[in-house]
């Protein structure tokens, strides 16, 4: 099993930013493809970045392409969220995944944290 816990959420005005972290602990795979989703109340999960083992190859959602950048640290076994420039809209709980399949910008994870919630006031 991979446990894997999110933190750097909070509340954030319009055009702020903020980090997200997730780390993961347990059978963690250096090769696992990771990433993060959201959910914003009354609507369900979607897709929001992902990253393969290397670091190479990254895929974002079309809403947060130029303003969200995904990266990762094998040696701490943690993927990050920059998120700039945030919008209302990018209000939800942001969920981080590991393992899995990942071609293009389809990314189905094995495992899921808990989620941090985050807000964009306006």
């Amino acid at each position: 099993q991979v446990q894997l816990v999110e933190s750097g959420g909070g509340l954030v005005q319009v055009g702020g930013s903020l980090r997200l972290s997730c780390a993961a602990s347990g059978r963690t795979r250096s090769t696992y493809t990771m990433g993060w989703f959201r959910q914003a109340p009354g609507k369900e999960r979607e897709f929001v970045a992902a990253i393969n083992w290397s670091g190479a190859t990254t895929s974002y959602a079309d809403s947060v392409q130029g303003r969200f950048t995904i990266s990762r640290e094998n040696a701490k076994n943690t993927v990050y969220l920059q998120m700039n420039n945030l919008k209302p809209e990018d209000t939800a709980v942001y969920y981080c995944g590991a393992g899995g399949y990942y071609s293009g910008s389809f990314y189905r994870p094995d495992y899921w944290g808990q989620g941090t919630q985050v807000t964009v006031s306006s």
